[in-house]
């Protein structure tokens, strides 16, 4: 458990990507995703044959089984809704927040108090998704209205809760989708 708390929080720290697309733009915020990932998998290779100071331990940390690059996604996921959302930077640091903390907190909560799974996705808890709609919301309060910012929480709830492992595209970027068309056709 205290492997995956320490994941998670890795995971949240994320949002420094949100900062940086406020004060800088969308696109430094891109670049420096991509910057993070070349380095972060060059210490990877690195790593395979001798251990780096610091980073050797938290890769050790943060590190799933078969999980090998799932930062790639993570990343992934961050960069593809800057570039759809690049147009309302709102939106697109909302959905980022979503993912960034609604996902981390589910996972906290879900594994340490979730007693009951969801019908329909044994894996996640009824405590794990609710916790993630409460989180999600109120980060995303933070740079929306209430209305999208309320449709982007239960989209990437929904989204979380049916995603398999690896929901670092999708939760994002549906949820971009979903405050996308509230914003713009109410």
């Amino acid at each position: 458990m205290e492997k995956e708390n320490f994941r998670q929080l890795i995971h949240a720290s994320g949002i420094f990507i949100v900062f940086v697309n406020i004060f800088l733009s969308p696109i430094i915020a891109i670049l420096t995703c991509i910057a993070i990932v070349i380095i972060v998998e060059a210490i990877f290779r690195i790593d395979e044959n001798r251990k780096v100071f610091f980073f050797s331990f938290i890769l050790r940390k943060c590190k799933r089984k078969n999980d090998e690059r799932g930062f790639v996604y993570f990343f992934i996921g961050i960069i593809l809704t800057l570039y759809l959302f690049k147009f309302n930077i709102a939106i697109a640091n909302a959905a980022i927040l979503i993912f960034l903390l609604g996902d981390s907190a589910s996972t906290i909560f879900g594994k340490r108090f979730g007693k009951r799974p969801l019908p329909f996705n044994e894996r996640k808890t009824v405590v794990g998704t609710s916790t993630f709609f409460i989180v999600a919301l109120i980060s995303a309060l933070t740079q929306l209205p209430l209305i999208p910012a309320l449709v982007g929480a239960v989209c990437g709830a929904i989204t979380e809760a049916y995603s398999p492992i690896d929901d670092n595209i999708p939760i994002p970027v549906i949820a971009g989708i979903a405050m996308s068309l509230v914003v713009y056709l109410i």
